[in-house]
């Protein structure tokens, strides 16, 4: 007889499975929790700074020249093409020495035509004056004659009145009015006369005012000519140094218009600096500040802003600065330079060196070293107002952190780096 058994339990089996499937569970989250590994970077490539208090020295730096503080440009007054150009940049001028000799044809054939109208409007001078007095003397004649006829009728009239006078009936009625009415005649007579010799004598005062009034034009035309012609031999207005010929540069056989710059004379004496501020920094530039220039030549100079351009171009803003303290021996125009302007001091602020990434003010991302110095975290950072070389900090950073500086672009997808 069969005995029916019971099926065998797999407890045991059930129990080892569940065991198995918590491990690889707990084995999972642990994997998921695990931090990815830090990158290692170099201690020798960072630049690291600490985070101080105090005061910050604000200030701004930027490229530029030496350039005369008086420069003349010497333009054409007359259209030419260049003929000689005696000196070259560099030379030291005096007051009159020639720079440029242009000539132009075109120039001459008008001064002669100009001196040809001179001397026409002095010969129709000439012609005139003879033509009038030849009327005034006629004229003249004239009126010497019509008082002679009137002083003839006046005796005639004496005459007869003083008969009448003496005895009525020696002088008829009849040829005392014939006499009165030849005197009145004789009075008409002179009188027009008198009146055309003034007119005729005003005309010709009226004519010979025009006429040298003419002359005189002719002359300035002549003379503005002169002038022009002359000035085809440009010369140097006052001493100096001629620093270029042209701009561009000036060659034998041009043709230069009337204004073309054909030189600029820098005038001894003291230089300016001619600084190009980034116009993202000239915001806070003002006349007066002081400035610190290097020469590069291993020498330094104290100066102070004079002017600024209210614009930008190319970027830039042109500030010029007054230099204070003697300039080396040697020291030339044009010379390369680099300016400091010294934009504020402010007081009390906690600051560190200016990252070479981001913009201040504004925030930032910074690296910022353990207390142990083998790891850096990346935090946001608020900053303030900047110097060339340091900004002040707002918010996220402690005196005393140590924070690199230097460029971490490469590491923008990492938010921990070990040192080593």
């Amino acid at each position: 007889m069969d005995i029916k058994r019971e099926p065998k339990k797999n407890t045991r089996k059930y129990v080892l499975y569940g065991l198995g499937l918590a491990g690889i569970l707990a084995v999972t989250a642990a994997l998921v929790n695990l931090k990815p590994a830090a990158i290692s970077v170099d201690r020798q490539i960072l630049i690291i700074d600490e985070v101080k208090k105090g005061d910050m020295v604000r200030d701004v730096s930027a490229p530029g020249t030496l350039e005369p503080e008086r420069e003349r440009i010497v333009t054409s007054l007359t259209p030419g093409r260049v003929e000689e150009m005696p000196l070259r940049p560099g030379a030291q001028l005096k007051p009159g020495d020639v720079i440029v000799v242009l000539n132009n044809p075109d120039e001459m054939l008008d001064m002669l035509r100009y001196r040809q109208a001179y001397q026409q409007a002095i010969a129709s001078q000439a012609s005139l004056k003879s033509s009038l007095q030849q009327q005034q003397l006629s004229q003249e004649s004239a009126v010497k004659g019509a008082r002679t006829a009137y002083n003839t009728a006046l005796r005639q009239m004496d005459m007869l009145d003083s008969l009448e006078k003496k005895q009525k009936g020696l002088a008829s009625a009849y040829e005392i009015a014939a006499a009165k009415d030849a005197l009145e005649e004789a009075k008409t007579r002179l009188d027009v006369a008198t009146q055309q010799g003034e007119e005729i004598k005003r005309s010709a005062e009226e004519q010979l005012r025009l006429s040298a009034q003419n002359i005189e034009y002719s002359k300035s035309i002549l003379d503005e000519q002169i002038k022009r012609q002359q000035s085809m031999v440009v010369r140097a207005p006052e001493g100096g140094v001629l620093q270029t010929l042209g701009n561009p540069q000036l060659v034998y056989g041009q043709f230069v218009q009337q204004g073309t710059e054909l030189a600029r004379i820098a005038q001894p004496g003291r230089l300016k600096a001619v600084l190009r501020v980034p116009d993202t920094q000239a915001r806070d530039v003002a006349v007066g500040q002081e400035v610190s220039i290097d020469l590069h030549n291993n020498s330094k100079v104290k100066g102070h802003v004079i002017r600024f351009d209210p614009s930008a171009q190319g970027g830039n803003v042109i500030v010029e600065v007054g230099i204070d303290d003697p300039l080396p021996p040697g020291t030339r125009a044009q010379q390369t330079i680099d300016g400091q302007i010294t934009i504020e001091n402010l007081k009390d602020v906690m600051y560190v060196g200016r990252p070479s990434y981001g913009t201040a003010p504004g925030q930032v991302g910074l690296w910022v070293l353990s207390a142990d110095e083998k790891e850096a975290t990346l935090i946001p950072v608020e900053l303030g107002s900047a110097s060339v070389n340091q900004v002040v900090v707002r918010k996220g950073l402690a005196i005393g952190q140590k924070v690199i500086i230097s460029d971490m672009s490469q590491y923008e997808d990492a938010t921990r780096i070990t040192i080593k």
